[in-house]
């Protein structure tokens, strides 16, 4: 029997120099180790023989098993490479340094606001984080003191997964990862976070919403935090990002995670104030919902709301995108158009 093993070793060798392709050497694999290969009825013979020569011929099989698995592996690579080789000497040639004909691209408007946003908060000592787009209900509504009876998840028409996961619907997702990531704050010393990211509703897409829209969140957490300091940094955002006078008004508005809670709205850049599709004929787009956080949200994020406070804030990363530029329509954004992007350089 350990003469036949060795000769299918010789075989599997002999077969193996010859393969030119991977069908080839799928052929050579199911021929030796296929369920009736040379070497697989070699191993279903093995319960016939005595003990002493099925372990000596057992372990020669296993090792040819092996060795044949390895094998067929690093050919199977060296033919994928040489295919791959040959697909490149055969496509064109292209001179990397030549300049292309339009002078390269250009980041995204939302991108350049990004950016400009994160370096202003950066410079008032904040930290930039990520947050995850794929969030479990509980980060995403319970958390931010939003319970699964509450009304407000109504105005909230979410993508769920089948896992029971969902997209998120706003940055406020991230508020309790972040808390408990970096804990309560040193006295003097408050935590200031700034978290942006993509989010996701089952909107009716107009010309001022649509169903991925990007946001930006922030909060300063501290043992001496106020009103005071939320308008402060909201007004050093806008005069950075605007680099003009921009009209605005604080009125009361309602968020589940923040009290007392506002909505900074801002004088549409689009129409001056006089009505247009983008400010729904208001005169006014709701830009800055901000507001002091909840002690439920606090407590939730394992920061004890008697003896810290907290501001919180969510920006609207793609009207006022808008606004900046003069975007009238939201689904420009999305929509991969070159033409309208591209003047963005």
């Amino acid at each position: 029997m350990l003469e036949i093993v060795s000769k299918i070793k010789d075989e599997f060798e002999a077969g193996l120099k010859a393969v030119s392709n991977s069908e080839e050497l799928e052929a050579l694999r199911i021929k030796f180790l296929g369920k009736k290969g040379a070497l697989t009825d070699v191993l279903k013979s093995l319960k016939d023989m005595d003990a002493e020569t099925k372990k000596q011929v057992g372990m020669e099989v296993n090792a040819l098993k092996g060795e044949m698995e390895e094998s067929l592996k690093a050919n199977g690579k060296r033919l994928e490479e040489a295919l791959y080789d040959m697909a490149m000497a055969a496509s064109p040639k292209f001179d990397f340094t030549i300049p292309s004909e339009d002078n390269g691209g250009s980041l995204h408007p939302i991108t350049i606001v990004q950016r400009r946003i994160e370096d202003i908060f950066k410079s008032m000592g904040f930290i930039i984080e990520d947050g995850i787009e794929i969030q479990t209900e509980y980060n995403n509504f319970e958390a931010v003191n939003i319970p699964k009876d509450h009304p407000a998840r109504d105005m909230q028409d979410t993508y769920y997964l089948s896992n029971g996961q969902l997209l998120k619907t706003h940055t406020s997702a991230a508020q309790n990862y972040i808390m408990r990531k970096y804990g309560a704050p040193e006295p003097g010393k408050p935590l200031r976070v700034l978290f942006p990211g993509r989010c996701f509703r089952n909107e009716n897409i107009d010309a001022c919403h649509e169903n991925t829209f990007f946001q930006m969140e922030g909060m300063m957490i501290g043992d001496d935090i106020s009103i005071s300091n939320l308008i402060y940094f909201m007004k050093v955002l806008l005069s950075e990002v605007f680099e003009r006078d921009v009209k605005v008004r604080l009125r009361p508005g309602f968020f589940p995670f923040v009290e007392p809670g506002f909505e900074l709205d801002i004088n549409c850049l689009i129409c001056g104030g006089e009505g247009c599709p983008t400010c729904k004929q208001s005169g006014w787009l709701e830009l800055l919902p901000c507001g002091m956080i909840h002690p439920n949200v606090l407590r939730m994020g394992g920061i004890d709301p008697d003896k810290y406070t907290g501001f919180a804030f969510g920006l609207g990363l793609t009207r006022l995108a808008m606004m900046k530029y003069g975007i009238k329509d939201i689904r420009v954004l999305n929509s991969g158009n070159l033409k309208a992007l591209k003047q963005f350089k």
